[in-house]
This record gives structure tokens, sequence and C-alpha cells, in this order.
């Protein structure tokens, strides 16, 4: 063994001997950052603490676009408790399907209108060649009955030129046969015209030009209603083909008009008091409807109160029904030359009914993304600009839409609160207060970075 190789440890060891001595003697320097003293670990603890929670977060312009930040002035409202119902879109009983019937029997010539199309006062719906003999028979009595009418009318004109020579009991007999001539002349003619014949058709008819085929229009199927009670109508189903031979009275096509709706409501018998106390008050009862678009219609500004309530029970599903008037919109789309209506409701669609039971007055109404909860406390964002300070708020009601806010002064009516964002803007009020705490800052966009700015 060398000197070199024993010399090496005796020096290792006196350096770190001497490393180890200067970290004795500096220790008063050092040591209170790696061993702080307890007393000196209290205070900063008691001085964290100390600092008050922040109340307010300051966005910017896109942070407040990227959240989806609305917000509105506080108004004291009414609000109403209401019982969640099941409901159902419906025709209203009398003015939604009705049926086109043939006049006569025949067979389908032409379908001018298949489902989907809209039709209006004078469209032609069927062309039908006719087969039926009656309507063939009658026909013929009345060009056969106008000819008689016309003879004897001629011959009533010989008898009062022949003067006092012939005895007045002629010239009655005359009279009366020109009577029955022509009261047979007007039953024909309306026979033809229950039929389906057009007056120009019958005086064609009267002439001695035959009908063969008939034409079924609107203006037939809507001849029973006011002409300001007459709608547009839809051609929901076609019920014949071409070539089918069809009877007097059998059903070429549905039509259909949603402009008239009902909502149905079904109830269980122990919510029979609030339904009758609803419908003796006048309450309208809450409607949503389920829609995908609802921004492409205009605004919806009718009520709903109970017109019917019915008085038996279903033994199915041990239910009641009750119904709302519904006034429907419409648009007319004209696609590929066809004329189209476009439904904004539509019968069989789903709806939620509140049923109003109770109010509470002098109350905020708001949405639930509204408020923001933590533990039991409840906050709101008053809205500065893009400055949003927390205020905390008693909730008296909350359902599945909205959370009743009480107006008690903790937050004056006229300011305006965010609507939305609630939860988002107390979790960076939180995050702010953690990074301040841990020595870092929160950006105007709600990012945490650590260090001071």
């Amino acid at each position: 063994m060398t000197i070199a190789t024993i010399l090496k440890p005796v020096t290792f060891l006196a350096v770190l001997a001497a490393l180890a001595g200067g970290a004795y003697l500096s220790r008063d320097r050092w040591l209170p950052y790696v061993l702080p003293k307890p007393q000196e670990a209290e205070e900063a603890h008691d001085d964290r603490a100390a600092k008050p929670p922040l109340e307010q977060v300051s966005l910017t312009e896109q942070a407040v676009k990227n959240l989806g930040l609305t917000s509105r002035a506080l108004k004291a409202e009414t609000y109403w408790k209401s019982i969640a119902v099941p409901g159902i879109l419906v025709d209203r009983p009398g003015f939604g399907d009705r049926s086109v019937t043939a006049p006569a029997v025949g067979i389908v010539n032409r379908i001018h209108r298949v489902a989907g199309d809209a039709v209006e006062a004078g469209d032609v719906l069927f062309t039908l060649t006719l087969l039926s003999e009656s309507l063939h028979l009658t026909q013929t009595d009345l060009f056969k009955a106008t000819q008689e009418l016309k003879l004897n009318e001629d011959q009533r004109k010989r008898l009062a030129s022949a003067g006092g020579g012939l005895p007045e009991a002629r010239l009655i007999e005359a009279d009366n046969q020109i009577v029955r001539t022509q009261v047979s002349i007007k039953a024909y003619r309306q026979e033809l015209q229950n039929r389906g014949l057009s007056a120009a058709q019958i005086d064609g008819v009267a002439a001695g030009t035959f009908v063969n085929r008939i034409e079924v229009k609107l203006d037939d199927v809507l001849a029973g209603e006011k002409s300001e009670a007459k709608r547009r109508y839809e051609i929901q189903e076609v019920k014949v083909e071409l070539g089918q031979q069809v009877t007097a009275g059998q059903a070429l096509s549905i039509l259909a008009n949603h402009e008239l709706l009902a909502v149905e409501g079904r109830a269980f018998q122990d919510e029979s008091p609030a339904l009758q106390r609803a419908a003796k008050e006048g309450r309208p009862v809450d409607v949503e409807f389920d829609e995908d678009k609802p921004n492409d219609w205009p605004t919806l500004a009718q009520t709903f109160p109970i017109t019917t309530i019915a008085n038996t029970i279903d033994p199915d599903s041990r239910t009641f029904r009750f119904l709302m008037p519904l006034v429907n919109q419409s648009k007319i789309v004209e696609r590929d030359g066809r004329t189209v209506t476009l439904w904004r409701f539509r019968p069989g669609q789903r709806v939620r009914l509140g049923v109003r039971t109770d109010a509470i007055d002098n109350v905020f109404i708001l949405p639930t993304a509204a408020v923001a909860f933590e533990g039991a406390d409840a906050y709101v964002f008053r809205r500065n600009g893009d400055t949003f300070d927390r205020k905390p708020v008693a909730v008296v009601h909350r359902d599945r839409k909205s959370v009743i806010v009480a107006n008690d002064g903790s937050v004056p009516p006229g300011i305006h609160v965010a609507l939305t964002g609630a939860t988002q803007l107390n979790r960076m009020l939180k995050t702010a207060g953690d990074a301040a705490a841990a020595g870092g800052h929160m950006h105007a966009d709600g990012t945490f970075h650590e260090g001071k700015h």
C-alpha cells in the first residue's frame, strides 16, 4: 500500500469535519428557515387566517362570453308552488280532423293532393268517374223535366192566345202542370248538388250535357262551415288508390287542421281538490313544452286556464283528464311546387304541467344557475360591468327550474345579478383565495399562477 492511498481517506475526513464545523458555527443563520419556532409558525398561520375571504371576482370581456354569463335586474314577484302533472297535446274535440267522402259510386280517376299537402278553398282533391245508376237517372230526369217544362209553358201560351172560347179549367190545369214540373226540377237539381255537382254542371245537365266525372273539392267538404271559421287544412292521410271503386259515403282522405289544440293533463284522485280550486279561481296552469328550437317561433303569449275536468276515472291508469285550450302557430313552406304547413305543436307531443296550489309573495324568482350553494350557504353574484360581487341570500323554496330567494334586504330590488354561471364564479373566488394564501395570484380569466405579479 502506497502513501497516496493512505492519505485519500484522511483528506476526505478532514474536509467533512471542516464543513460540519462551519455549519455548526453558522446555525443561527440557517436553522430558523429549516425548523421555525412553534410560536412563529402559529403567528404565520394566524396572519393567513385573519385575511378575509375574497367576495369579488373580475373577468375579462372574453371570459364573460366564454362562460355565457347573462344578467338582469332583480324584481320582486309572486311565486306559485305547484304540483307536477304529466300532459299531452291532443286535437281539440270538434275542431281537428275531418273526413272527405265520396259523393257517389265511382272509380278514383285522379288524386290531386297527397299526404302532407296543404289545401285551401277551391282546391280539387279527387276526380271520380261516376258509376252510380241513380245519379245518371237523376240527370236524365232533370233533362226530361226541363224539356217538359218548356212544352208546358208553350202549351199555356197557346191556350191563352185562343181567346175566351176555351174553358177556364184548361188554363188552370196547364198552370198546375207547370208548377208540378218546376217542383220536380228543383228536387232533381238539389239532389245533384248534394252529389257534388256544381251549379254550372247542373245547368249543363238540364241542357243535355250529362256529367260522367265529378271533382271532389275542399269547398264541398267545408260547405257547412261559416266563412269566418274556414281554416287551412292539410292532407293527413289518403285512404284510396287510383282505379279503386268507391261507394257513396266512403272515406277518400282525412283532412287535418292543428290550429286549435288542447293540452290534456292526467291527474290522480288525491290531486282533484287542487285542480278544482285552480279551475274555480281561474288560476292558469303552467305548461312546459319539450321543444328543440323554441326561438325559431314567436313568443307564445297565452295562458292555460282549465276549461274541462272529466267526471270519470280511467280504470287502467286510475287517473282523470282535464283540458286547457291551445292556439297553435304555423308556417307555410313552398317546396318542390308543393305547399306544406309546419306546425309548432303537434298532437301526441308530451308536456309538463304545473297546477298552482300556494302563492309566495314578494320574492325573487331566479334560475337554478343563478345561485351557488356551499354547504348551508347560498350566494348570488351582483354584476357591475365585468366585476361580480358575491352576496349571501336566503332561499325559501326550490323546484326543478327555479330558486326562490327572499326579498329580505340582502340584495335589493333593481340590482343586476348573474343569471348563469354562479357555481363557476364561486369556484373562482375559492381558487383566488387559495392562490392568495399560497402566494400565487388569480388572473381575470380565472386561471391560477404561482408567485406574485
